[in-house]
């Protein structure tokens, strides 16, 4: 999947806040051709949200569960449910436990750091292909 649908760039809410780590997500995420919205903590990412739905949207968020100011559990919680947002986990941890829980939470994959960007791409490519298929 081409990182455009309908004509525009498709956007990302990356959250992340190793902030090395966030600086090369971002520059391979966008010469994928996605447009990346970055945020270090889950009160930057829950106003990033609320900003970007307002205005151009999202597709995807790709987050960090381990967060100075809370979870990436809590952050996907409340946008799954609240605004209906999918999105993939990136963790140091993979145990069957993690995977559930990211899982409950909304997460519709979760990726072991390190991440290998072809595997995050390939993450979001069937992430999207999915939300689009629901929506058809």
């Amino acid at each position: 999947m081409a990182a455009k649908a309908a004509g525009r760039a498709l956007r990302l809410l990356l959250v992340e806040d190793h902030a090395d780590t966030a600086a090369v997500l971002v520059r391979l995420l966008r010469r994928t051709g996605y447009e990346v919205v970055h945020a270090a903590t889950v009160g930057a990412a829950l106003e990033a949200a609320e900003r970007e739905l307002a205005g151009p949207g999202l597709d995807l968020v790709v987050s960090d569960l381990g967060l100075p100011d809370g979870s990436g559990i809590d952050l996907m919680r409340k946008l799954s449910r609240t605004r209906r947002l999918r999105g993939i986990a990136l963790s140091g941890f993979g145990m069957r436990a993690d995977l559930a829980e990211s899982k409950a939470a909304g997460f519709s994959r979760h990726l072991i750091k390190p991440v290998n960007i072809a595997l995050l791409r390939g993450a979001i490519t069937e992430v999207l292909l999915e939300t689009e298929g629901r929506s058809s």
